[in-house]
């Protein structure tokens, strides 16, 4: 193990994942640093369901097992600023953004990378699935050992220099692999379930988070064969192929020819026009629900450099979704992909992350 990286800071969240990425690199013979990382915490003017009182008890009680040090910083203001004013911002422009993305690349691996270097740590640590991949003095991002807990798709903007000093200890586990390990290691944390939800902010629902800063600008709800069905809140609240849309002063003699009882059929948000603040929504198997050509903003690629187009690759355009084979090509300086098969319910603010023998190449925002 080379000296150069001994000295590691692992970010302990209080999930039981991080839990095991401090133990397997304490048993590597790594000097051991905890760290738990304060991002949130509720105010009068937005509130949430975080718990990080208690996340913050259990990594102490996590780090106490291991017999490591533990400091807490705070980065509340860094995630306000660059993860939840984006986030609110992008819906109020009818987009639907990923919060987590933008955390790893500003928080994570950004104020929180350059603060654990600025202390002195040779490498930061954190409890993600996903691999490393050095080459010729070069680091690349790689697909994690369970396909079903693979997270590149969220650290996709992360740069081969910030990956030069990171670790990611669980890569080569699976989630069951890791619950193994920290049941037999006694982990105090070791049966804890996973949370889920907004990045640190918690489970809450999200239009009900949402208006605590967004206005609703009321409009009306059609269906794409033009029929007027009733009404909604704001266009900002709903989400391209979201199913099960609730559409307020429905009108009755419309919806009941739409099926009743067992027979309903769900409808799903196919289009947001802004123009006319319109929602036009939709059967499953409406074409509208279907695209084969992808326009995607603020690429990033993860080398740094621009890739030889038509770049022939993967592309994944949310996350766990299977790999999808397409071609991305350079259009006028504007980056276009073009799908083998239509694909269904392409969000704008969500990423199209690019992938080439189980290496995540970068990506960027649909538009």
């Amino acid at each position: 193990m080379s000296q150069k990286r001994k000295k590691v800071l692992v970010c302990l969240s209080g999930g039981v994942d991080s839990a095991v990425a401090a133990l397997l690199l304490q048993k590597e013979g790594y000097e051991v640093t905890g760290a738990y990382m304060k991002q949130w915490s509720d105010t009068k003017e937005l509130s949430g369901v975080c718990s990080w009182k208690e996340d913050r008890r259990t990594a102490i009680r996590v780090a106490a097992h291991l017999d490591i040090p533990i400091i807490t910083l705070d980065f509340e203001q860094e995630y306000k600023k660059w993860v939840m004013e984006y986030m609110f911002d992008a819906y109020e422009a009818g987009r639907t953004p990923n919060p987590d993305v933008m955390c790893n690349k500003f928080i994570k691996f950004g104020v929180w990378l350059e603060k654990a270097l600025e202390m002195g740590f040779d490498s930061m640590a954190t409890g993600h699935y996903a691999r490393i991949k050095e080459e010729k003095k070069k680091f690349f991002l790689a697909q994690a050992k369970d396909e079903g807990k693979d997270q590149t798709y969220f650290l996709h903007q992360v740069t081969t220099d910030q990956l030069e000093h990171v670790l990611f200890p669980l890569g080569g586990y699976t989630k069951e692999e890791v619950r193994v390990l920290a049941q037999k290691n006694n982990l105090p944390n070791a049966n804890r379930e996973e949370s889920m939800g907004i990045c640190f902010v918690g489970e809450v629902p999200m239009n009900e988070f949402l208006q605590q800063k967004i206005s609703k600008h009321p409009g009306t709800v059609r269906m794409s064969s033009g029929e007027e069905v009733g009404s909604h809140d704001g266009l900002s609240f709903y989400t391209i192929g979201q199913r099960h849309v609730h559409i307020k002063n429905p009108r009755s003699e419309v919806i009941s020819h739409l099926g009743g009882g067992e027979n309903t059929k769900p409808l799903y948000v196919l289009k947001k026009d802004f123009e006319k603040n319109e929602l036009i929504v939709g059967f499953e198997d409406d074409p509208l629900m279907f695209s084969k050509i992808i326009g995607v903003s603020g690429i990033h690629w993860i080398s740094g450099q621009n890739p030889d187009f038509p770049l022939e690759c993967a592309v994944r355009l949310r996350h766990r979704q299977e790999l999808q084979p397409c071609s991305v090509s350079l259009l006028e300086g504007k980056v276009s992909i073009e799908m083998k098969e239509p694909q269904k319910s392409i969000t704008p603010g969500q990423f199209a992350v690019f992938y080439k023998k189980g290496i995540c190449l970068g990506g960027g925002e649909i538009i």
